[in-house]
């Protein structure tokens, strides 16, 4: 399993990704001497580099599915475990609620002061998300109801997602409005590539099973 790391944002933090076709991307959000993991996967250079941001507050799993190394890792840290939460005190960032059912329960984050939107899985970058020369699209199973009236107020300029590497500068808000304009409109072109990614995705699966432990969303 290859980590490397991505979307360096300097004293804000930066991003890691697991190469793999789902791209699992991690996220480190750094403000005054305080770190925020969000989603991690654990890997021990991202974990280091972290701690040389701030003290650890806490671990945020944004989507109730997104298990990972979410609990072990706030554990050893000894900081909260916060799955889905409503709000965020004493935090910088607006916890928003893109998606709130028995069998999806989801929210991203926005910060204000550094302009950051971070979705962990109603919008990805990776293909399995975007189609054809998109930026960024949003999960196939939420195209024909996509969440516009969550995520269009927002005008990132670092989009962050939980699967693929993110969007910065003008790419970031032009992508995320891309993606839920087009999200039913994209949905065939994705349509016919989903067996070939699927295809790629079991294969992965299957080589990393033996060593992997950690959650596949």
């Amino acid at each position: 399993m290859r980590i490397r790391f991505c979307d360096d944002r300097g004293a804000a933090g930066f991003s890691w990704i697991v190469d793999e076709p789902m791209t699992r991307t991690s996220h480190a959000l750094a403000e005054r001497g305080r770190v925020w993991l969000v989603d991690p996967v654990r890997h021990a250079p991202a974990l280091l580099r972290a701690a040389e941001l701030g003290a650890p507050r806490a671990v945020l799993q944004l989507l109730d599915r997104h298990h990972r190394d979410c609990a072990s890792i706030a554990t050893e840290l000894g900081v909260p475990h916060l799955l889905v939460p409503d709000v965020l005190p004493d935090s910088p960032f607006e916890p928003v609620a893109v998606r709130q059912t028995r069998r999806w329960r989801e929210i991203a984050l926005w910060w204000p002061s550094e302009r950051t939107l971070v979705v962990a899985e109603a919008v990805g970058t990776n293909p399995f998300f975007a189609a054809g020369g998109d930026r960024a699209g949003v999960h196939p199973l939420l195209r024909l109801r996509p969440p516009r009236d969550a995520l269009s107020p927002f005008v990132p300029e670092h989009l962050l997602v939980g699967h693929g590497e993110g969007l910065h500068g003008q790419s970031a808000a032009q992508g995320l409005d891309a993606a839920l304009a087009h999200a039913r409109t994209a949905l065939p072109r994705l349509a016919l590539r989903a067996p070939a990614l699927a295809v790629d995705a079991i294969g992965r699966r299957r080589r990393d099973a033996p060593s992997e432990l950690s959650g596949r969303t």
